[in-house]
C-alpha cells in the first residue's frame, strides 16, 4: 500500500482512494471562496458513504494532509473563529504552472519521451499533454528536433523476443533476411549468439550456418516471423563473443552523404555537417532551388535512411544513390500505411 494514498476509511463503492483525492483537488480549485468540510462530505463524491461523522472526519483531515504531503496547497479559511465557519480551498496562485516557454529542442525531446508510453492510458494522457505544449512552440521546429532524436531511442520490434529467447537456450533460428548492400531477401539459418545495440539499432551477432561463418544482422532487416528450433542446446556459444568488434565490422567504411536542406530545418543533421566535396555534385543533375546543401558522414545507409525520412520533404539525398533510394522507399511505405489507413492521422 502506498504512502502517498493510505486507505483509511472505505470510499464507498466504486470511488478508489486516488479519485477520491482528485474530486477533491478539483472541488477546492474551482471554488470561489471555500468549502467547508459540511459542504466537502456532501457535495465531494466519495466522502457522503462515510458511515459517520468521525469516519469522515479521519478521512478528510488524512487526505488533506496527503495533498499537502505531495505539494498541493490546502490552506485553511477561518471567516469567524467558530469551528462551522473554517473552511477549505487550493491557493491557486501558488498551485498553478508559471507559462510554459519551451525551446524547438525541448519540445522534440518531451514529444519524443510522449512516444514511448506503451500503457493505454498514458498514451492518451501524453498525447493530450503534447497537444497543448505544441502551441508553446513550432510544429515544424518539433517534428525536426523529433526527427533527429528518434533513430536513437528505437523499438526493438518483434523479433527480438524469440531471437532473446533462442540466444538463452541456445535454438536455432530461422528468418528472411534483406541484405543491406544488394537489398536481396533471402532465408537465413543462424546460430543466434547475443543481441546487441548500437547506433539507433539493435543487432543479432550469430553464426551464419549455410555461410559456416560469423555474421551480424540488423533487427529492423528481419522480414516477417522468426522461427525458433525445437532442440535446446542445438549448438555451443563461443566463450568469447567480441560483440564489439562484431559490430563494427558490420557498420562499414565513413562515406559521406550530400543533402539539400530547407534553410533553417534539420538542425540535427546541420550540427554533424561537414565541408561538402569538391566533387560531390559531380553526378546531381539538379539542386532543388533555395536549398542549402550539406554533407554529413555516415557508415549506415539503414540508420541515416531512417533519420532523414523523419524529416518528409525538408531533406532531399542528393548522393549518394542508394541512400536516395532508401529514403524514397521509407517515405512510399509510410505513404502506403497513411493510405491504408483512411489518410487519418
Amino acid at each position: 500500500m502506498s504512502d502517498d494514498l493510505p486507505v483509511s476509511e472505505p470510499a464507498g463503492p466504486g470511488v478508489p482512494p486516488a479519485e477520491r483525492l482528485l474530486n477533491l483537488v478539483i472541488a477546492l480549485v474551482n471554488t470561489s471562496v471555500s468549502m467547508s468540510k459540511q459542504q466537502i462530505r456532501r457535495g465531494v463524491a466519495g466522502y457522503g458513504d462515510a458511515p459517520s461523522s468521525e469516519a469522515f472526519e479521519r478521512m478528510f483531515e488524512r487526505d488533506k494532509d496527503t495533498l499537502r504531503g505531495l505539494g498541493v496547497p490546502v490552506v485553511t479559511v477561518d471567516a469567524g473563529g467558530h469551528s462551522d465557519d473554517v473552511g477549505y480551498r487550493i491557493d491557486n496562485e501558488a498551485y498553478a504552472l508559471p507559462p510554459v516557454d519551451l525551446t524547438p529542442a525541448e519540445l522534440g525531446v518531451l514529444a519524443l519521451a510522449a512516444q514511448l508510453w506503451g500503457d493505454t492510458a498514458l498514451r492518451t494522457d501524453s498525447s493530450r499533454a503534447m497537444t497543448k505544449l505544441r502551441a508553446a512552440g513550432s510544429a515544424e521546429a518539433e517534428a525536426d528536433a523529433l526527427a533527429g532524436l528518434a533513430p536513437r531511442v528505437r523499438a526493438a520490434g518483434d523479433a527480438y523476443a524469440p531471437l532473446l529467447d533462442a540466444v538463452t537456450e541456445r535454438r536455432l533460428v530461422r528468418f528472411r533476411y534483406r541484405a543491406a548492400s544488394t537489398g536481396v531477401l533471402a532465408d537465413r539459418l543462424v546460430e543466434p549468439w547475443r543481441i546487441a545495440a548500437r547506433g539507433g539499432g539493435w543487432y543479432l551477432v550469430g553464426r551464419d550456418v549455410d555461410r559456416a561463418a560469423p555474421r551480424v544482422f540488423r533487427l529492423s532487416r528481419i522480414e516477417g516471423r522468426v522461427r525458433v528450433g525445437a532442440e535446446a542446446g542445438a549448438f555451443d556459444i563461443p566463450a568469447h563473443v567480441d560483440v564489439d568488434a562484431a559490430l563494427g565490422a558490420g557498420a562499414g567504411h565513413e562515406r559521406t552523404a550530400v543533402l539539400a536542406v530547407v534553410p533553417e530545418r534539420a538542425s540535427a543533421v546541420r550540427a554533424r555537417a561537414v565541408p561538402v566535396p569538391d566533387d560531390a555534385l559531380g553526378g546531381v543533375a539538379v539542386v532543388p532551388e533555395g536549398r542549402d546543401v550539406v554533407a554529413v558522414p555516415f557508415t549506415s545507409v539503414t540508420t541515416l535512411a531512417e533519420e532523414l525520412a523523419g524529416y518528409a520533404d525538408a531533406v532531399v539525398v542528393l548522393a549518394p544513390s542508394e541512400l536516395r533510394a532508401e529514403v524514397v522507399r521509407l517515405l512510399q511505405a509510410a505513404a502506403g500505411l497513411d493510405t491504408l489507413g483512411g489518410g487519418r492521422g
